[in-house]
C-alpha cells in the first residue's frame, strides 16, 4: 500500500486500551500494548521518521511521514507525541544567579513563568536558523525559535553564555 508519491503506508492498527496505552495490532495480527511513538529527527523533521517502539524497546513499525497516516491513526501518535515533546518556548530572560554555571535562570515561557539551573555552557545548543535549546539540570528542554525576537535585556544576559 502506498500514497499519492508512492511512500509505502505500513499496514497497522493502532488504539488506546482501557488504561490509556497505545495498543498495536501488526500486519500479523499481534497485539503490542504499551506502544510508544519516537521521532528520528525531532527538530529538523518532526513529521518525518517515526517509529513505534514496542514495550520492550524495540521497533515494531518505521513511519516514513505522520501525514501520510490516516487521520484517527496520526491523531493517536500527534497526541502521544506532544507529551514527549514537551519543549516550552523561551519568551524573555528575566535574570540569571551569575555568569558562570551553574546557574539558576528566571524565565518567563509561553508555560508561565519559572526558574531552571544551567550546569554547562554545552547545554544551550544551536539550531538551524538562530534557534536555540536549552537544556536544563532536570532535562526540560526550553527553545528559543529565534534569538533576534527576544527583547534587548534578554539577548545581552543570553550573549554571555554563547
Amino acid at each position: 500500500m502506498s500514497n499519492d508519491d508512492n511512500t509505502p503506508i505500513p499496514v497497522f492498527g493502532l488504539e488506546r486500551d482501557s488504561f490509556g496505552r497505545l495498543v498495536l495490532t501488526d500486519a500479523e495480527g499481534e497485539r503490542h500494548a504499551g506502544v510508544t511513538p519516537v521521532r528520528a529527527f525531532p527538530l529538523s523533521a518532526p513529521g518525518e521518521g517515526v517509529s513505534l517502539v514496542g514495550s520492550e524497546g524495540r521497533e515494531l513499525v518505521w513511519i516514513d511521514r505522520v501525514e501520510a497516516l490516516p487521520p484517527q491513526t496520526r491523531a493517536l501518535i500527534e497526541e502521544e507525541l506532544a507529551v514527549r515533546d514537551f519543549a516550552p518556548t523561551l519568551l524573555k530572560l528575566h535574570g540569571v544567579s551569575s555568569f558562570g554555571v551553574p546557574s539558576t535562570w528566571t524565565v518567563s515561557t509561553d508555560r508561565g513563568d519559572t526558574s531552571f539551573v544551567l550546569k554547562a555552557e554545552e547545554d544551550i545548543r544551536r539550531l538551524e536558523g538562530g534557534a536555540l535549546l536549552i537544556a536544563s539540570a532536570h532535562g526540560v528542554q526550553f527553545r528559543i525559535p529565534d534569538v533576534k525576537v527576544l527583547d534587548r535585556a534578554s539577548r545581552k544576559l543570553l550573549e554571555r553564555f554563547l
